[in-house]
């Protein structure tokens, strides 16, 4: 269960769900207010109605007996006088609550004759009097006051809503009509809307989960693929295998697309360290294997040891294994640091202290100063002065200027330069040139590799052009420091 509840697709799944039951609730309980509100409007004003009809029936000369109500079923009729005796009825009422007058039969005033005594007493002053014939009635114009009750009919109970209109007649006095309008027709249609929703909801709850649930599994099968055949390449290490990529170019086209990146990224790593494992063994056994040839003929001919030989054995064992532990280090993302460098200081001091150059070596030097790591820069400085002097005829130049917010060293030399295919491969680890990079020569092709990773990790860069009278120039370019 809980490894049911950590899937995308059952969580996916449940939050939609939940999201849409929600909506729904929200939106039922919104309907049936509205259509509760809508029906009881409707029963308000069929009451109104009920009332104003009976209300226009009252004259000074009928009596309440005479009155023409609705039926009790239909609308429940009370007439009440200012005193609030019922003085007239529905027919067939037994209860009634909700109008404040529970009363269902009408009582006379004082006797049982007085109602008609009123009356003939009306028609002898008839020709007496002729303003008792003009009697105003007055129907209150106000909105009638609704309430909400029951009434019983011919023994069945009913919900209603009562209007109360107020009436002013004449003699009779303020009289007021309660009329009742039935409630059925809304009970039962919220009833039938709430009955639907019950069953209805459920059902298209089940239908979206069912959908969400089966859109999400076939959205989610391009990540199911690449997860199983990333489980696959751990498994077997094998790098030079890829994801598939969904022609949907979509985010999961975009996820695979990236990941076989990183798998192509990771393979040409691997591949790299791997050729220079071996390329660094390689370069490793041949001082190694000279230095214990030479140790061993000394060991049984000391007449014939070559100490020199030894020594320059030893010592270009010694800068090999120097430059695979600088690159082991910028490798690992060493930074090279904070410190100010003048690079036209930095020229002049490790220039001074090369003795055995084989061609002339000549400056042009402007003081320019950046920020990084002086042993570093002064390492790139030695690799390109030693890199010229293996191809330079006569002599070698070494240049610092500014250029804009750049700082520029040049190191340049009067050789044959280096073909136009071969500028971006010298910079590769262990490659040599097969008419100057010798191995006789003492370089191992880790020069140039060196001085451009160091100037990557300063932030500039390293290149290689023809320079102006013939050779090669190459041309470091980091930010200068700032003033």
């Amino acid at each position: 269960m809980r490894r049911f509840f950590s899937s995308v697709r059952a969580r996916a799944t449940i939050g939609a769900t939940l999201v849409v039951a929600v909506a729904l609730v929200a939106a039922g309980a919104a309907v049936l207010l509205s259509l509760s509100n809508n029906l009881t409007d409707q029963a308000n004003a069929q009451a109104e109605s009920s009332a104003r009809r009976v209300a226009a029936q009252l004259t000074p000369d009928i009596a309440y007996g005479d009155l023409d109500l609705p039926d009790g079923d239909e609308s429940p009729v009370q007439i009440v006088d200012g005193d609030g005796r019922l003085v007239a009825a529905s027919e067939d009422l037994e209860r009634i609550s909700g109008t404040g007058v529970t009363a269902v039969k009408p009582r006379p005033a004082s006797s049982p004759g007085r109602e008609q005594d009123q009356g003939q007493e009306d028609d002898d002053d008839d020709g007496a009097s002729t303003g008792d014939a003009a009697e105003p009635v007055e129907i209150s114009e106000d909105e009638p006051h609704f309430t909400s009750g029951s009434a019983t009919v011919d023994g069945e109970t009913e919900e209603y809503r009562f209007a109360e209109v107020e009436v002013s007649v004449g003699k009779k006095g303020d009289l007021t009509v309660f009329a009742g309008s039935p409630l059925a027709a809304r009970q039962s249609a919220v009833s039938t809307a709430l009955t639907s929703m019950l069953i209805g909801f459920p059902l298209l709850l089940a239908v979206i989960a069912l959908v969400t649930w089966l859109v999400t599994r076939r959205a989610l099968r391009p990540v199911d693929a690449i997860r199983s055949e990333m489980a696959a390449i751990t498994a077997s290490e094998d790098l030079a295998r890829r994801v598939p990529e969904p022609d949907t170019h979509d985010e999961i086209a975009r996820l695979a697309t990236t990941t076989n990146e990183t798998l192509a990224a990771l393979q040409s790593s691997v591949e790299r360290q791997r050729r220079f494992v071996a390329d660094a063994s390689h370069e490793l056994r041949s001082p190694i294997a000279s230095l214990r040839t030479q140790l061993e003929v000394g060991a049984a001919h000391p007449e014939l040891l070559d100490v020199e030989g030894a020594v320059e054995d030893t010592v270009r064992l010694q800068e090999l294994a120097a430059d695979l532990l600088l690159l082991a280090r910028l490798d690992a993302g060493e930074k090279p640091g904070e410190g100010h460098v003048d690079l036209a200081a930095l020229a002049r001091e490790e220039l001074s202290q090369r003795t055995r150059d084989r061609a002339d070596v000549r400056m042009d030097l402007k003081n320019v100063e950046v920020t990084g790591s002086r042993n570093q820069l002064a390492r790139v400085l030695g690799n390109l002065v030693n890199n010229a002097q293996r191809h330079a005829r006569s002599h070698v130049t070494v240049a610092t200027r500014a250029d804009g917010p750049w700082a520029v060293l040049e190191v340049s030399d009067d050789g044959d330069g280096v073909p136009e295919g071969e500028r971006d491969r010298i910079f590769e680890r262990f490659v040599r040139l097969d008419d100057a990079r010798t191995r006789d020569d003492g370089g191992a092709g880790l020069g140039l590799a060196i001085a451009r990773d160091v100037a990557a990790r300063h932030g500039g860069t390293l290149t290689v052009k023809e320079a102006p009278g013939g050779g090669a120039l190459f041309e470091l370019r980091v930010p200068a420091a700032a003033s």
